[in-house]
């Protein structure tokens, strides 16, 4: 199976963002705007087993470097998150 670019063709952006909306799990979730606990739970679920099947087949170097990309993505979706989040409300606050 051939790759695809986690970025953009200039190589500047990641592209996950785009590709996540097109994942059927997330956008059944956010369908209605509210994010239920069991989807949570199964998104978890999802996670882990993917994680679970990708680490044993890295190298202890490749495993250091993923592990350090995992953790940059998550701090960069929880800033993009809660900088959304103060956008938004200070966009309705001076409205």
């Amino acid at each position: 199976m051939a790759k695809t670019s986690w970025f953009d063709e200039h190589a500047q952006h990641p592209t996950l963002h785009e590709r996540v909306e097109k994942l059927e799990s997330f956008t059944a979730a956010m369908a209605d705007g509210v994010v239920e606990k069991k989807e949570l739970e199964g998104q978890e679920e999802r996670l882990t087993a993917a994680m679970k099947a990708l680490e044993p087949k890295l190298s202890d170097e490749l495993h250091a470097q993923v592990t350090g990309v995992m953790i940059e993505l998550t701090a960069y979706n929880i800033m993009r998150l809660l900088h959304e989040l103060q956008t938004e409300r200070a966009r309705v606050a001076f409205q």
